[in-house]
């Protein structure tokens, strides 16, 4: 089953960090950037952050789960839908544990996009 476009709007808006935080539709379900980091992701209505240490020493109880099948093991964030100022500093936290992002290779000039 395919994440609704509500239950993201809902995850960015518990969260409360305005712009910061967005999100892009993959495959029918969304990846949620934070700064432009990849910190979670949104499959069948569940929200998965990236494991890290910060978030690891933020969650009790720790529940892992596998956003879809192949993928690595990520936190299962549920109850803290229901607390805004942790599913912020867990979001922060995982943001800033995580690397920057690689930089996009230039594309090559004099190529034109396929229609």
């Amino acid at each position: 089953m395919a994440s609704t476009r509500d239950f993201v709007d809902y995850v960015c808006e518990q969260a409360g960090l305005g712009a910061a935080l967005g999100y892009r539709k993959m495959f029918g379900e969304y990846a949620l950037y934070l700064d432009g980091k990849v910190v979670g992701l949104v499959c069948d209505n569940a929200l998965y952050l990236k494991p890290t240490q910060a978030a690891r020493e933020l969650l009790s109880p720790l529940v892992e789960g596998l956003p879809y099948p192949g993928a690595k093991a990520h936190f299962l964030i549920e109850q803290a839908l229901d607390e805004p100022e942790l599913l912020r500093r867990l979001l922060q936290a995982t943001a800033a544990e995580l690397p920057p992002p690689r930089p996009k290779p230039p594309k090559p000039p004099g190529r034109s996009p396929r229609r």
